[in-house]
């Protein structure tokens, strides 16, 4: 993580100190999470939502193949020739 430094004026301070208490968790964690919304509503690219999305496809699908883990390069190789 990069630590950093803002400026809040201070009645969005104890709104956020107060949510913070009320979810039991970080005024940082808070501000990761708005951070993050407005990233998203920008348009930008999420990380941690492409990380959680590629981690809910685990499992899901099933080749049949036993050693899919270890030749996933030539099965890959094998479905891309003409």
């Amino acid at each position: 993580m990069v630590i950093t430094q803002i400026q809040l004026t201070e009645e969005q301070y104890l709104q956020l100190k107060q949510l913070a208490l009320k979810r039991r968790c970080s005024l940082a964690n808070l501000v990761r999470e708005g951070v993050e919304k407005v990233i998203h509503e920008a348009g930008e690219p999420c990380l941690d939502e492409a990380r959680r999305n590629a981690l809910s496809m685990v499992g899901k699908y099933h080749s049949g193949k036993k050693d899919a883990s270890t030749q996933h390069d030539q099965y890959l190789n094998e479905s891309y020739k003409p």
